[in-house]
């Protein structure tokens, strides 16, 4: 996520907070605010969430959230990127520091259910211990700086493939690498580009088969497609769908799949949910603009949403695909 549509949603939510504050009786002024709703724009939209679905605070009073990972012990890990913590968030609400990081961004579990997180500040992929301790996996890309990398997904082949923007590059310090690159990270820690097509690349999945592989790309509000070919190279990219907005909303980000294709992906209002063919179901219309999202639950059935100063858990009727469990 950007460091300053970050600080501007912030800022946002400050305002609302300030404003329905005036309308309990300091102002006879009443803030339009956005409210959680369904929008279903075709019948299969209804198949994944019921109508009657509602939504749900898990813990609120962040900086701005990100990176949500289930752990099977019932707690989520999230980035704060703001408070520059990352935390287990218990259902109940309560929280636990785990480590003082600066600006991490999007999480996962790997095969070893090891916590892997992009750290922006560090300009790295790192492994955190339950402790609080962190190990650098990589940093460099041809001997060249990363960026910043942003989000990490683990691949069907069990490495990690992760984005490398500029959204949240330190400022004063140099870009090395004179592009934004999506990559891959082996067990032995080889670092493999695999495409620079994208201006700023961010949220990223694998289809279920793994056979399609995609790429949202904030910059030009837009999600990318690539064929996996068996050497596991990209080809045949192309855009797969538009997620349109106006300055300061938001953004292609954080996505995810269920285990029938459909794709989760953030953006403007909130969670646009698509099919495997490029069509735009509807969108989980959200009280705050969110950043990520993660599959949780007993049956991996429940959404839980980072949307910057809370975290939120959405009940749905389809099963998430989760990699790292395979």
């Amino acid at each position: 996520m950007n460091r300053r549509m970050k600080i501007l949603n912030s800022f946002i939510v400050v305002i609302v907070v300030l404003l329905a504050a005036r309308a309990s009786g300091f102002l006879s002024a009443r803030p339009a605010s956005q409210e959680f709703r369904l929008d279903g724009k075709s019948p299969q939209f209804w198949n994944l969430v019921d109508r009657d679905a509602k939504l749900s605070v898990v813990g609120a009073g962040f900086g701005f959230t990100e990176g949500p990972v289930w752990d099977e012990a019932g707690f989520l890990y999230v980035s704060d990127e703001t408070i520059n913590k990352i935390y287990r968030l218990h259902l109940d609400g309560k929280k636990d520091e785990v480590i003082s990081l600066g600006d991490p961004d999007g999480n996962t579990f790997d095969r070893q259910h090891r916590l892997i997180d992009c750290a922006s500040v560090l300009r790295a992929i790192i492994e955190v211990s339950p402790d609080g301790k962190y190990k650098i996996l990589a940093d460099r890309y041809d001997g060249k700086k990363f960026n910043s990398p942003n989000d990490v997904i683990v691949g069907p082949d069990g490495a990690l493939y992760f984005t490398d923007p500029t959204l949240d590059l330190v400022a004063g310090e140099k870009q090395e690498i004179p592009f934004q690159g999506v990559y891959r990270l082996d067990a032995n820690g080889n670092v493999q580009l695999l495409t620079k097509d994208l201006t700023q690349p961010n949220g990223l999945a694998f289809s279920p088969d793994g056979k399609h592989f995609y790429v949202g790309d904030s910059e030009l509000r837009n999600i990318r497609v690539y064929d996996v070919a068996p050497d596991g190279s990209l080809r045949n990219g192309r855009i797969f769908g538009d997620e349109p907005g106006a300055k300061g909303d938001g953004v292609p980000d954080g996505m995810k799949v269920d285990k029938n294709g459909n794709l989760f992906v953030t953006g403007p209002e909130g969670i646009w949910i698509w099919d495997a063919k490029g069509n735009h179901l509807g969108t989980i219309v959200m009280p705050e603009q969110p950043a990520n999202l993660t599959w949780g639950g007993k049956d991996f059935q429940t959404l839980y949403i980072t949307a910057t100063t809370s975290v939120y858990r959405l009940e749905m009727k389809t099963q998430g695909f989760v990699p790292y469990l395979r």
